[in-house]
């Protein structure tokens, strides 16, 4: 395995790889750090920002896994990764987390040696053509030259769709999104397709955005998530469980905005809120008694995951709920502009369900 360079929150470094290991969150607290694989050049999901951050709704994930297991969202080394090389970087240990819009599959699931946890994001693949082709539909694409990234469910959705649509048309392979919004603007295929969420910020990324229009047709299932490796169900529950946190907190009202108050009214401490009205509304959601577990104040939630109490609340404080971080990177009010749709809670009427912190 070669060396790779790992993006760090606010700065660059070079590491090599240590093997893999069942006892993950041992080998995270020795080293200080959680190693989370990206992809590294997708805005919204993991992208460095104009001052070298990663950012993005997978770049957040591991934020919250760092703030919930060393107590610093901040502690996190991001290593980009090409679609082929995700997987044997994290079974060789390289990463400690693949966090970098992966598909779930049967195939995945039972024959790479990994475990995926739950979903930070649900979509579907899609095509983005050249506005100037005037193409409104899927299937006016016969004989069309495709953009597509290999290694990557994507090209398996592509030959599927245009077999059973009795259609043709030529792939032209790239190992990074990157390249494929190059190749795509520099005239190399007609289409390009991926996952709707990642051709919304490769349009976004266009010197032209307007040049180029997603087609409404969506012709897959693609739920994506971050994925450990099997062998270790400690570190699986760890990451599993800090997904399902955001959700419940999101669910319940708090927010990196409220959680400190929450907490200290939870513990019968002193708060700031001043506005009476605010803090007797806020006081009656903290004595609730989902919440107290959710803020480490009643029950001993954290030591079942061989944590301290206060894991969850660390988490929304520092990073977020779940709505938080797709507000924050993905929706209406970012470039990429997306909708909540079936990334919605359940309560929302979507697909987000998470289990009961009890």
């Amino acid at each position: 395995m070669t060396r790779k360079l790992l993006w760090t929150v606010g700065a660059v470094a070079v590491i090599g790889f240590s093997g893999a290991g069942a006892a993950t969150l041992d080998d995270v607290r020795n080293a200080g750090t959680v190693k989370c694989g990206v992809d590294g050049g997708l805005p919204g999901f993991s992208a460095p920002d104009d001052k070298g951050a990663m950012r993005g709704i997978d770049a957040d994930v591991c934020r919250a896994v760092a703030a919930a297991v060393l107590g610093d969202a901040g502690k996190v080394q991001y290593v980009p990764l090409t679609a082929k090389e995700r997987f044997t970087a994290l079974s060789s240990g390289e990463v400690d987390i693949l966090s970098r819009n992966t598909t779930h599959t049967l195939r995945r699931d039972a024959s790479l040696g990994i475990n995926f946890t739950y979903y930070n994001y649900i979509d579907g693949q899609g095509f983005l053509v050249k506005s100037d082709l005037g193409v409104t539909g899927a299937k006016e694409l016969n004989g069309a030259s495709v953009c597509i990234q290999a290694g990557t469910t994507t090209e398996l959705n592509l030959g599927d769709y245009f077999r059973a649509n009795g259609m043709d048309y030529t792939p032209v392979s790239y190992d990074t999104s990157v390249q494929t919004r190059e190749g795509f603007e520099g005239g190399s295929c007609d289409v390009l397709t991926s996952d709707m969420s990642q051709l919304a910020a490769i349009r976004s990324e266009l010197q032209n955005p307007a040049s180029a229009v997603i087609l409404p047709e969506t012709i897959s299932k693609e739920p994506l998530g971050p994925v450990v490796r099997q062998g270790d169900d400690q570190w699986f529950n760890i990451v599993k469980w800090v997904l399902y946190g955001m959700m419940n907190a999101e669910e319940y009202g708090l927010n990196s905005g409220n959680a400190k108050d929450m907490k200290a009214m939870a513990e019968g401490r002193k708060h700031g809120v001043i506005n009476a009205k605010q803090a007797e509304a806020m006081k009656a959601q903290a004595n609730n008694p989902n919440v107290k577990r959710l803020l480490g104040a009643e029950d001993e939630m954290g030591e079942l995951l061989g944590l301290d109490n206060d894991w969850l609340y660390r988490v929304v404080a520092q990073v977020g709920n779940y709505g938080e971080i797709f507000e924050n990177n993905v929706g209406p009010n970012t470039p990429l502009g997306l909708p909540r749709g079936v990334n919605n809670l359940w309560t929302n009427g979507g697909l987000m369900y998470a289990p009961p912190v009890r």
